[in-house]
């Protein structure tokens, strides 16, 4: 082979496949043309002393691409003599498969579905709902206690021990969650998660079987949705009213349902609190079904009036399972979540985590347990808590100042987004359009709903809301509002 038909052989594999290193590069085309026939059985390759300098490389890239030939079989190097292109025998025809060969399964379509694909008024922008404000992150002091876990000797949880999460965080956070949210908590009780998404996953896979039926607050959460779907189960609408959800009002079929999820401290998307009596209902009632509730405790670290509704869990902890996360506290990328739940089955919990491969990063886990510890993480909750209350007054009272009557808009007790009721959804359409040519990334309320919702308006979020963003949407509003 002539160190010109290389050069040419390199040339074209780059000019029909992805860039790569050089030592890629040189693989792929003489790989394709040995698969090919173009150089045959017996064949000389090029010296690795003229193929680089016919192709301006070094030495060390030519021979590292004739290793790679030979670990494939395609080649036999001897010391002392260029590579030789081995006898591999006739090769089936390669022929190309269309893009979408690997076709999705029933449960694939379900797993991979983009449930938001008309939820928001546009990919990113300002006040999108379930974003922390960035700016508000303790980047020190996560530094620090990054640094400190870092130089830690961690034992077993270094390779494969501690799936249901470091015991150092479990007692922190058992302590945490038994002093400021009144919960059943030990040690023992808790698993730590990647997030109350995987949390959501862990126990619908863990607590029931395919073709099962699962109540879902309506309008809801999409991502309890998307884990009940992908776990085969059948959905039933929870309907949501001013005093939170309803079991009484689910469909007669809720008597055979095995999951309830419901959001009690902040409902998502319409931040309502659920009251007691109807707490104490869906109590009574999954004990008498036997049935689980699921509390997905959303947005619970902020709440602006107190203790003035507790979570649901210590009033029933034999058949509530608590689920939360720091992602709005601290950031959703930081991956960590929390189940609380009867302790024989957090045990058995553990193995699912390890079985699904969603345990948390132990060096997060151990930056948690510090800040939990010292009492940091306590005096940044009520420092980010004072910051969104006095952002969603700021939003609040500049949609109510500029559309007065013509929306239902009410100060959130707590969480990061409130709910702006329009009349309908030719409303909704309107306000989302006008929302998104803003720069504004809001969701159509619509959109939370099981089916045919009778709730229509935005969910906004005030986490990154200031005077000016606020006028400036309200304004937007004013406008779309103003023309239907």
């Amino acid at each position: 082979m002539e160190p010109a038909a290389l050069r040419s052989l390199v040339d074209a594999a780059a000019a029909t496949s992805e860039p790569g290193t050089i030592v890629a590069r040189i693989f792929v085309a003489l790989r394709d043309a040995i698969r090919a026939g173009r150089l045959a059985p017996g064949a000389d390759l090029v010296s690795s002393r003229r193929a680089a300098t016919a192709l301006g490389v070094s030495r060390n890239s030519v021979n590292a691409a004739y290793e790679l030939l030979r670990a494939e079989g395609l080649v036999t190097i001897a010391q002392g003599r260029t590579p030789v292109v081995a006898a591999i025998g006739p090769l089936p025809a390669q022929v190309a498969a269309p893009a979408d060969a690997i076709a999705l399964s029933r449960r694939g379509e379900i797993l991979c579905a983009d449930r938001r694909a008309d939820l928001y008024s546009r990919a990113s922008g300002a006040f999108r709902p379930g974003a922390p404000d960035e700016p508000l992150f303790p980047r020190e002091i996560w530094a620090r206690a990054l640094r400190r876990a870092a130089t830690t000797r961690l034992g077993t949880a270094s390779e494969y021990g501690d799936y249901a999460g470091l015991p150092r965080l479990r007692r922190a956070l058992a302590e945490h969650l038994r002093r400021e949210r009144g919960l059943v908590a030990s040690p023992g009780s808790v698993v730590i998660t990647t997030g109350a998404q995987s949390s959501l996953a862990l126990l619908a896979g863990a607590l029931s079987d395919a073709g099962d039926r699962a109540l879902i607050e309506d309008p809801g959460y999409l991502g309890a949705r998307a884990a009940f779907e992908n776990a085969g189960l059948a959905l039933l609408p929870l309907p949501v009213d001013e005093a939170g959800a309803d079991i009484e009002g689910a469909p007669a079929e809720r008597a055979n349902a095995r999951l309830v999820y419901v959001t009690p401290s902040n409902q998502y998307p319409l931040g309502i609190r659920m009251a007691l009596p109807r707490r104490l209902r869906l109590i009574a009632w999954a004990r008498a079904a036997g049935g689980v509730v699921i509390e997905d405790d959303y947005d619970g670290e902020f709440h602006w009036h107190g203790q003035e509704t507790g979570a649901m869990q210590p009033l029933a902890p034999d058949v509530v399972v608590y689920v939360g996360s720091a992602a709005k506290s601290l950031m959703p990328a930081l991956r960590i979540g929390w189940i609380v739940a009867p302790e024989p089955l957090a045990a058995r919990l553990a193995s699912a985590v390890r079985n699904a491969g969603a345990a948390a990063n132990v060096h997060a886990q151990l930056a948690l347990a510090s800040l939990i510890e010292e009492g940091t993480w306590k005096l940044h909750l009520r420092r980010v808590a004072r910051a969104y209350e006095a952002r969603a007054r700021i939003l609040t009272d500049a949609i109510r100042s500029r559309l007065g009557e013509r929306v239902r808009v009410g100060l959130p007790n707590g969480g990061l987004q409130l709910a702006v009721r329009l009349r309908d959804r030719a409303a909704e359409d309107a306000a989302l359009h006008a929302a998104g040519e803003g720069g504004f990334s809001v969701a159509r309320l619509s959109g939370y709903a099981l089916g045919a919702s009778p709730v229509t308006g935005l969910l906004v979020s005030f986490a990154d809301a200031d005077e000016t963003r606020a006028a400036a949407f309200a304004a937007r509003l004013e406008g779309a509002v103003g023309q239907n």
